[in-house]
């Protein structure tokens, strides 16, 4: 097997070998967001810079970040969608550079579910050569609990219970809220709440869940339990099947949906499409992350989520982590905002 090296990186992204240098002794030249790239091209090869790779002593006064993303591979590098993580890494990479520390980014396997399972034994002794860990994406219990008793770590749009992990999120709260506010304000009242499931649970999906509840129950608007898909106590399906089964409740009477993320979204709007429903004009659907529409899709209507100010504030507050290691930990909330796009119409006159 050939070696991984940084020349496979450059030519994965047409880009020089010296760029790909610079990316990670942090020169800064280089573009955040190429910089960015390159950690993720990294982490999909297997690539780890050698000073780490080798195991010699890091310098005095170099600080390093790892950056762990729980995510299957076939999930996180699919192309037909934007991958939010591409603009959390520029936010990581950009803070981490005006604060003169290193990150190594690797991708963890969902399956793996403890420290001894292949995705971790790669990390090549964390507590000897990180100084903090940065967390993106839903993890397995116990591995957070596990990780944080090893190294000062925040984690990037998801929170967790253990009370050593400070979180860096959005306001689910707020960005329901304002999707719910929209559809009224186009005459919407019978809303559902759809959703997928996942490897690793999505906390983050009940969060939003949550928040469409409550915002429901605000404006005292109904929801019927028909009406919400992949949430328990309603039963798990595959992503066809909630499609179909989101078609049958159109046509009972459900004239919105409310999707936690938006490559949910654009999959109802095509899955509907296909069984003869119009977006906007028979069922408006909204979406929640701001990522770019697929070629075959409307822009949705979505929040949009400050990703990278989530991966810039997240680093910021791991570097005051290490330097203050017993301070208690925070969760960070970050704000975000209603996109209007085309996916989104006044509700359908009652036949």
């Amino acid at each position: 097997m050939a070696e991984v090296n940084q020349q496979v990186i450059a030519e994965r992204l047409n880009i020089s070998c010296a760029t790909v240098s610079r990316c990670f002794t942090n020169h800064p030249g280089i573009n955040p967001v190429t910089r960015a790239r390159v950690f993720q091209v990294a982490a999909e090869v297997g690539y780890v810079h050698l000073e780490a790779r080798t195991g010699k002593q890091k310098r005095k006064g170099k600080t390093t970040f790892g950056v762990l993303i729980c995510s299957e591979e076939e999930e996180y590098y699919r192309t037909d969608y934007q991958n939010p993580s591409e603009r959390i890494l520029a936010g990581v990479s950009e803070c981490a550079l005006l604060n003169g520390v290193k990150i190594e980014v690797h991708l963890i396997d969902p399956k793996d579910r403890n420290l001894l399972d292949p995705s971790y034994l790669r990390l090549e002794n964390p507590r000897k050569n990180w100084d903090g860990l940065l967390l993106l994406y839903p993890f397995p219990d116990p591995i957070p609990n596990q990780l944080a008793l090893m190294l000062p770590l925040v984690s990037l749009v998801e929170q967790f219970d253990h009370a050593g992990i400070d979180c860096v999120d959005v306001d689910h709260y707020k960005g329901i809220s304002a999707a719910v506010e929209h559809l009224v304000e186009h005459g919407h009242k019978r809303i559902g709440f759809f959703t997928r499931t996942y490897a690793v649970e999505a906390s983050w999906s009940f969060r939003r869940y949550s928040a469409f509840m409550e915002k429901m129950v605000r404006l005292r608007l109904p929801v019927s339990p028909k009406d919400v898909i992949n949430i328990f106590p309603s039963p798990e399906q595959e992503m066809e099947a909630s499609i179909e089964y989101a078609a049958e409740r159109v046509r009972a009477g459900v004239t919105a949906w409310v999707c936690a993320a938006d490559h949910q979204a654009y999959e109802l709007v095509r899955g509907l499409a296909k069984r003869g429903i119009d977006v906007p004009g028979m069922v408006s659907v909204t979406g929640f992350d701001g990522i770019e529409a697929p070629a075959d899709c409307p822009e949705l209507s979505t929040i949009q989520i400050p990703f990278r100010e989530i991966g810039a504030t997240g680093t910021q507050r791991l570097v005051e982590r290490v330097r203050k290691r017993f301070g208690s930990a925070q969760h960070v909330l970050i704000d975000c905002r209603l996109n209007p796009g085309g996916t989104v119409g006044p509700a359908p006159k009652k036949k």
